[in-house]
This record gives structure tokens, sequence and C-alpha cells, in this order.
């Protein structure tokens, strides 16, 4: 058996009741819920029983899916299951930051709760949308995107996907654009054009944030959104900007491969990255873990 990766979960897969069976059976999981109530009081009872509306909100949303992504990683390594390295999509990056040992459980924590405020306040100032691209290369999207004004790829998901972020006003025209060399884009429920310029405000008050915050070598390897590299030298210029560029996951998954992984574990909420992970390499083992059942099969699966 080859090397096992722990990714974790990013915002847009979040639920009522996200985290309560790992916090009910897993000390490990419960220790990670009342650090965060600790810090950002009523967060455990959010992810447990706030509206989805609520939990969309990207200032709730961020707190409560690292909360429930960190919680299912120290769940499964409660189960004395090996982790060779690791990564998160966009806000699950600051998760698998301190589940490697760079920061602090409670600062990354605060951290992730900066960043949603951050990234609230730019989407508000600065609005925007974002696009799902299915059935058209990444070249091809890129093209395309060269033609409107303010108009990005923002996540490069896996050879069939790329997420594109926007002006309001472009919305229709681009989904005709795309529609007219037989892709497809789906508007994503999201509220604001991440990981692209429209965020440059968030990112650049995310950096002054983290000036008084303290990084430690990670204790594993951790692949950055920015680079698709594992982190190394300026870890702060790392975490600041994946908030204003792409993500480049399919360069991730298989950079992990190249590197003798053959086992993916998804923590946290929903199973995007699971989906993913299939379509950039079906021979990889890709399972996920949010719950309990999850969690009492996966040592059977592996």
């Amino acid at each position: 058996m080859g090397k096992i990766a722990l990714v974790f979960s990013g915002q847009g897969a979040q639920y009522t009741g996200m985290g309560k069976e790992l916090y009910e059976n897993s000390s490990a999981a419960k220790a990670v819920f009342d650090m965060a109530d600790k810090v950002r009081p009523n967060t455990s009872a959010q992810c447990f029983e706030g509206s989805l509306e609520e939990l969309s909100v990207t200032i709730n949303t961020q707190p409560c899916v690292f909360a429930a992504d960190l919680a299912a990683a120290r769940a499964v390594a409660e189960k004395g299951i090996k982790i060779d390295c690791a990564a998160g999509f966009s806000l699950g990056e600051i998760a698998a930051l301190a589940f490697s040992g760079m920061l602090i459980d409670e600062e990354a924590f605060r951290l992730v709760c900066k960043r949603g405020e951050l990234m609230y306040k730019a989407a508000k100032a600065n609005p925007g949308a974002m696009l799902a691209v299915l059935k058209l290369p990444a070249q091809k999207i890129e093209e395309i995107c060269a033609q409107f004004n303010d108009t990005y790829p923002v996540n490069y998901n896996s050879p069939a996907q790329t997420v594109v972020a926007t002006k309001e006003e472009n919305v229709d025209a681009l989904i005709e654009a795309f529609s007219s060399v037989k892709g497809r884009a789906k508007r994503l429920a999201v509220s604001g054009a991440f990981h692209s310029p429209f965020m440059s405000e968030a990112a650049k008050g995310l950096m002054e944030y983290m000036e008084n915050v303290k990084f430690c070598d990670p204790k594993l390897p951790i692949y950055s959104n920015f680079t698709a590299k594992p982190y190394e030298g300026d870890y702060k210029s790392l975490v600041k900007s994946q908030v204003e560029n792409p993500v480049l996951w399919q360069a991730i998954v298989e950079n992990m491969v190249c590197d003798g992984v053959d086992t993916i574990i998804e923590v946290g909420v929903g199973k995007t990255l699971t989906g993913l992970i299939g379509r950039i390499n079906k021979n990889i083992k890709a399972v996920k873990v949010e719950n309990l059942s999850d969690l009492e099969a996966l040592s059977e699966i592996l």
C-alpha cells in the first residue's frame, strides 16, 4: 500500500447537523468543537442546528466548515491511522495547517474567522459571481475568459471542471459563450467571486492580520492551493496568495500521486473532493469521513 493523504473540504456542501455525530462519539472531535465554542461562542450549535441559509453566509460558513473538517480529521487520527500528507480546498487548507501543527488549533480557528470576515466584506464591496464550467478543457475556458472583462478561471478542479469568477453583468453572456462551444456552465450558490482579484483587499487584510501569527514547520507535507506543492518558504505569503489566486486542485492530486499517494481520505463536509479525485485519477482509492458510519467503516475500507 502506498501513502495515505488527508484532504479537507471547502465551503459549498455545508448542511444543518454537520459534525454532530462525530462530536457525540469521538473525544478528539469534541475537543475541536469545544475549542471553537471557546473562541467563537455557539459555533457548534450553529453547525448542529443552524439553518442552511445561516450556514451559507461566509462569516458563518468558514468557521463552521473548519470545525467540521478538523474534527473529522482528529477522529480519523484517533483511530490510529497514519497520515502521510494533506491538503485542503480553499478554507480547508487552514484546517490542514492546524492538523499538520503549523498553527495551534485556536490560532488556526481565529485565522479562518478573520478570513471569512475579510472575504465577506470584499464580496460586499466588490460583488461578483462564480460559474462551474463542464465539458471543456481548461485552455479553452481560459481563452473564453480572456474575451471578457474581470473574468478569471479560479478553481482548476479536474480535467472536466473549472470554476470561473466574473462580474454579475457578465454571467449570462459568459454562459452563452461556453454553451456555443459545447460546454456547460452552472452558476454556483456562493456569496462572492473567490480566489480572484475580486478578493485582493481580503488578501491584503489577511496578510496584515498574520503579522503577529506564529507559524511552525509542518509535521507532514501540506500541499498549497497556490503552488500545488508542499508548503515551503514564506508560509504567510502562501496563505495570503490562495485567497486571491486560483486553487490548483487537479495539480495537487496529481503531485500527490507522483509522490506515492494511492489513498485519499476526504474529511469534513460532503464528498465533493472525493468526486473530483475520481475524475482526476481513477486508480486512487478515495473515501470520505464526515459522520460516525464513515468513521467506523474506514479501517475496513483501508
